[in-house]
């Protein structure tokens, strides 16, 4: 009987140190959060849709949460502007809002290297806008772009090269601002890509249409804090695996209307 009783406790003492060791290594799993920073103002690619947070951006971080179990992606939403400064400040650890590169922000942050979007920018007027047709006709006009963006970087760097032959203002906060300007003929163009303005003319009595060349077709990458290296390669290794099986072309099919893994060039 002592015997029995002896054994039984000793199976007790065994299942409960099995039950500790999986915890403990269930303790040495733990998942680590990640706060993505993005937008909402952004169509298509980060914007609000039926009250969710949604787009191409969006929806691709959440693909990579899928295949990445050791983390968690969680959404910070804020405007434009307050993204670097929060990825500075270390409120967010990654940036998703078509991203590229510039030596300013590479000199401060790290970007990814697999890039997973092509962002071609072309001069955009109002549809009814018959006098400007590419960029040599933007001479004596107004530009309007947001502030800090690369768009911005690209514009100021070709009216330097042209001899400063067209104004560029930054837009406001005001809802559809860009081509709320545009109608009132405080701006006589700006420059966007064909899935912003597609999306403008589906949604706004507004209508755009993109003209001439395309101006730039940069990649498009997501930016971390340079501490971020394992999280950096670990969003390419999860990148790769959606290009090759095809999820990311669908992704642009579906948010864009084309596919813009790849260049236009």
């Amino acid at each position: 009987m002592k015997k029995r009783k002896l054994a039984l406790f000793a199976g007790c003492i065994l299942i409960l140190m099995i039950a500790g060791c999986g915890k403990a290594g269930g303790q040495e799993e733990k998942v680590q959060t990640v706060t993505v920073g993005t937008g909402t103002q952004f169509p298509n690619i980060c914007f609000i849709q039926n009250g969710k947070l949604t787009g191409y951006d969006v929806e691709l971080v959440r693909e990579i949460d899928k295949r990445l179990p050791g983390y968690k992606f969680k959404f910070k939403t804020m405007d434009f502007s307050n993204l670097l400064t929060s990825l500075s400040a270390r409120k967010i650890d990654m940036v998703a809002h078509e991203m590229e590169t510039n030596p300013e922000r590479k000199k401060r942050f790290l970007f990814n290297k697999v890039a997973y979007n092509y962002f071609p920018l072309q001069v955009t007027v109002l549809e009814s806008n018959n006098t400007i047709k590419g960029l040599d006709d933007l001479d004596g006009k107004t530009v309007i772009t947001s502030a800090t963006s690369n768009a911005a970087t690209l514009l100021d760097k070709i009216n330097k090269e042209r001899g400063n032959k067209f104004k560029i203002v930054y837009e406001g906060t005001g809802a559809n601002e860009t081509a709320n300007q545009l109608k009132t003929g405080r701006a006589d163009a700006t420059v966007s890509t064909p899935f912003a303005v597609k999306f403008q003319n589906e949604t706004s009595s507004i209508k755009e249409k993109v003209v001439g060349n395309v101006l730039s077709d940069s990649k498009v990458y997501f930016m971390f804090n340079k501490s971020n290296q394992k999280l950096s390669n670990e969003v390419d290794k999860a990148l790769k695996e959606i290009t090759k099986d095809g999820t990311l072309k669908k992704l642009s099919l579906k948010w864009l209307g084309a596919d813009y893994s790849k260049s236009s060039f």
